[in-house]
């Protein structure tokens, strides 16, 4: 994970302090909103996200209180101001901030999916358990019953994904890579 800027979002009432970062290639914007305590409505949300007008990021993470059964709360947003229940590099990203100001190596945090454990290894990277996965076309969602494993769906060239929710649910297409000579 690196931190690409520290900087502030002015809103009508107040400067807004925030952390981009990325982690494996997705950017973040995280607002610790323990401090400031704002309802993001979907307007705001898609402002910030814009790469145009706003600061840009593959999704909003905003951390508050959690209930007492973790260490903080996350909530993520996408870019169109819709709420994700979960993404690990995300969560990955807010552990690393947690833990850097707890001075520790594991924390808990509470997700729409769930509470999230995630601890920062000798080497210094933070993983994160994202529970179990599931194939349940019900809780992928998808519209109908079908086999998750060979999902009747095409999207031009690519077709029969395997289907599964791990927080987000998730359509994997495996395609045949040819090695270069």
């Amino acid at each position: 994970m690196d931190i690409w800027a520290v900087a502030c979002i002015l809103t009508s009432m107040e400067k807004i302090s925030f952390i981009k970062m990325h982690g494996l290639g997705n950017d973040f914007v995280l607002v610790d909103n323990r401090k400031y305590n704002i309802n993001y409505d979907q307007t705001g949300i898609r402002s910030i996200c814009d790469r145009r007008r706003g600061i840009g990021c593959d999704q909003l993470l905003v951390i508050s209180d959690a209930d007492g059964h973790a260490d903080v709360n996350m909530r993520i947003f996408n870019p169109d101001g819709t709420e994700a229940e979960a993404c690990g590099n995300g969560t990955r990203c807010v552990a690393d901030h947690i833990m850097d100001n707890l001075i520790g190596s594991k924390v808990t945090i509470e997700t729409k999916a769930g509470v999230l454990a995630a601890t920062r290894g000798s080497n210094g990277l933070v993983q994160v358990d994202m529970g179990k996965v599931t194939r349940d076309w019900k809780l992928i969602p998808l519209a109908r019953a079908c086999d998750t494993l060979s999902v009747p769906v095409s999207v031009g060239p690519l077709n029969n994904p395997v289907c599964l929710n791990i927080g987000n649910p998730r359509a994997v297409f495996f395609v045949m890579v040819l090695a270069s000579q």
